[in-house]
């Protein structure tokens, strides 16, 4: 094998959660919950239990009827301070359903005197936190106080950037350890289902990357492979295990920091030598990366919130300019240099007609006009951003350094009249640890290795300018409305002062706009409750209780367009609407819809989230499928608990509706599941149906805007 013929998908196809074995530090049992005898194993469990014939075996007998009874029909938990009859060994026990097996995981106890000095240490270390001014220094802090907790050599604050790979943005070392800060790791080195479970594990120890893996006994006969993936003892993926060798690295920790749901970054703990962490020391790493992703969310708010005061600041200041100016097109041309400063831009250029006007570094008048037309022949929104328009765009060679950045704003497209932000080139010097084109190298046999390397490589990138933020994205598009809103007003101003005899008729016009718009708005209304009407009628009419379900059923799918359009039309926003109001309004009429028994039962956990009216259309509509399959299937048609929650993930949204029903057993096939998939297409997102313990959760996640095919 080549190395140019490596499929890099293959490690974000391996089945990490089924390894079939364990790490050799602890035990593992595998218990029948009907029987309550142990079927399976792995590690010393007859050396360390006292059991010479464990299989088969009733819990209570191996770990002691007081444990057995304390485990055996409870969800998810611990055990402390466990000392099995036959042993004369103490262990901390964590058990789990996977599938139809209760799986009891036994590792070494920790001594209660070392459980309790552990609470000043989290204190201690929230308290940095806390002190902390900005992001950075809050990853300082936290790479420092999982250090001292932890004991490792080497640990690193892991973020994970827009395009999956990582960076070390803080690390807090022992002497004499190589440094990894402000490296990039590439994606392919923590692939797509690792990155899945660490969301569902918070903390993963590696005590001795150099175990012998311990397998299940006797071997595992079943068709489908015992599901591991909430053990902590879980046997790791051997590239993985190759790739921690290949940094020199002998004991390993991973602490998730999960933000809204979703995988901000790592904790990465390295050790030179075999390093175990105790049960209570984990317990406190999971705690106090709870407390730091909180953190973390408050910090990146508030920088959020800050740019956005002071971009509005510029914005109050620009209009207050423009409105005092006689001409709106000179009071724009003569300040320039304020609106370029606004957005923190390198030049500037307005468009208005044949004229164009520049400002600070910025391409030539003739290469501003092609650009100009191009943006208003490609962009169907008013808004365009980008940090690397040689991507998109081909300018002229000389000129490309100029323009690697471009943020325009369409005041007309009849004119046309457009205002180009331009932002130079930043040739910028990426250290990787390691080559990251080399992810995986070729072995005997066809097995795929590691990069064995972890040297500084550096990349140098070319042809992109500094990143848009949001906050400064919104701001032009605050801009454009209220250079929008002077326009016309100043337009007004002028057809009175020039054409005093036709203001009652260019009034009466303005309010037969207005009249046309609400009667357009009235008449989608009304067509809608027309249709909903008749279907109702038709469901009347009939006797067959399955045509008047699925009647019911269309019934709520148009009301779910129907709100789209009355938020749509009810704002002064024509193109979006506020996903979060949306998604309010419409869990409203479903549980009225369904009886007054199930408003009590929804609970909402709803960000504001700004959404595309088509986009939105496809959410409602999905929502309305899983919240009536839930309504059907997840309490026998009774009202229950049911959790929808909306949050945003960078550019992506994400809907979670859980219930905690009978779960979602076979896959169904009917019109509302072919539905959803189709929708769900439609957006460009993804569905995942996961076990909520007890019930289903459906997690949708799909990009805010449309993906450009």
């Amino acid at each position: 094998m080549k190395a140019q013929d490596i499929d890099l998908t293959v490690c974000d196809r391996e089945p990490i959660h089924v390894p079939g074995s364990i790490q050799p530090h602890g035990i593992l049992l595998v218990v029948d919950p009907a029987s309550g005898r142990v079927t399976h194993g792995a590690g010393e469990i007859g050396k360390r239990l006292g059991l010479g014939d464990w299989i088969g075996r009733p819990l209570g007998v191996v770990l002691g009827e007081e444990a057995a009874a304390a485990i055996e029909g409870a969800s998810p938990g611990v055990l402390r301070q466990v000392t099995p009859p036959a042993s004369s060994e103490t262990f901390d026990l964590a058990y789990h359903m996977s599938g139809k097996r209760l799986l009891v995981e036994l590792e070494p106890a920790g001594s209660m005197a070392f459980s309790v000095a552990l609470l000043p240490q989290i204190e201690s270390a929230a308290a940095a936190f806390e002190r902390a001014t900005d992001l950075r220094e809050l990853c300082d802090a936290a790479a420092r106080e999982f250090r001292r907790l932890s004991g490792y050599d080497r640990v690193m604050v892991y973020r994970f950037l827009e395009s999956d790979a990582g960076m070390v943005v803080a690390e807090d070392t022992a002497p004499g350890q190589h440094s990894f800060l402000n490296h990039h790791f590439p994606a392919s080195d923590i692939p797509k289902q690792a990155r899945a479970l660490y969301v569902r594990n918070l903390v993963r120890v590696i005590p001795d990357v150099s175990y012998e893996p311990a397998p299940l006994q006797p071997a595992w006969t079943e068709d489908e492979p015992l599901d591991m993936s909430d053990c902590g003892l879980r046997s790791v993926s051997p590239v993985h295990v190759q790739y921690l060798k290949n940094m020199g690295v002998a004991a390993s920790a991973s602490v998730s920091i999960v933000k809204d749901g979703a995988l901000w970054g790592l904790i990465a703990c390295h050790n030179s030598t075999p390093r175990p962490i105790a049960a209570d020391v984990r317990a406190a790493c999971r705690a106090l990366a709870g407390g730091l992703s909180r953190q973390i969310k408050a910090r990146e708010e508030t920088d959020a919130y800050r740019e956005r005061v002071r971009l509005r600041t510029f914005e109050d200041r620009i209009v207050e300019l423009l409105l005092r100016e006689g001409s709106l097109d000179a009071a724009i041309f003569n300040h320039l240099d304020e609106i370029m400063q606004m957005l923190d831009a390198d030049g500037v250029a307005v468009l208005r007609g044949s004229e164009v006007v520049r400002g600070g570094k910025s391409p030539s008048e003739a290469e501003v006009r092609k650009l100009a037309a191009w943006v208003a022949r490609t962009s169907s929104l008013p808004l365009f951003s980008t940090n690397s328009l040689s991507a998109q765009y081909q300018l002229p060679e000389a000129e490309r350094p100029l323009a690697a950045g471009l943020l325009a704003i369409t005041l007309s497209a009849s004119e046309p009249w457009l205002v180009l932000w331009f932002r130079a080139e930043e040739t910028e010097v990426v250290n990787w640890a390691g080559n990251p084109h080399k992810h995986v190298v070729p072995g005997e046999g066809g097995t795929l290795n590691p990069r064995a390397s972890f040297e500084a490589w550096t990349e140098i990138v070319e042809g992109r300018a500094r990143r848009w933020t949001i906050p400064e994205v919104e701001a032009a598009g605050h801009l454009r409305v209220a250079v929008t809103n002077v326009w016309q007003t100043r337009r007004i101003i002028d057809l009175n002062r020039q054409l005093l005899s036709t203001v009652e008729q260019k009034e009466s016009l303005l309010q037969q706009k207005e009249f046309l718009i609400g009667e357009i708005n009235h008449r989608v209304q009304n067509s809608l409750q027309l249709v909903s009407s008749f279907l109702k009628l038709q469901a009347r009419e009939s006797d067959d209780t399955s045509l008047q379900n699925a009647i019911d059923e269309a019934c709520r799918r148009i009301a779910a367009v129907s709100l789209v359009h009355r938020r749509l039309y009810s704002s002064d926003q024509l193109e979006a609407i506020d996903a979060a109001r949306y998604v309010d309004e419409l869990l409203d009429d479903l549980a009225a819809s369904f009886g007054a028994d199930w408003a009590a039962h929804l609970v909402r956990d709803l960000q504001p989230i700004v959404l595309p009216n088509d986009r939105a259309i496809g959410l409602g509509l999905v929502l309305t499928e899983l919240v009536i399959n839930a309504n059907k299937y997840a309490y026998g048609g009774k009202a229950g608990r049911l959790r929808v929650t909306l949050s945003e993930d960078r550019n992506r949204f994400r809907l979670i509706v859980a219930d905690e029903g009978v779960g979602r057993g076979s896959a169904r096939t009917g019109f509302g599941s072919r539905l959803i998939n189709g929708l769900v297409g439609q957006l460009g997102g993804t569905l995942e149906y996961q076990d909520n313990q007890p019930g289903t959760r459906v997690v949708l996640s799909a990009p805010i805007e449309p993906v450009s095919r």
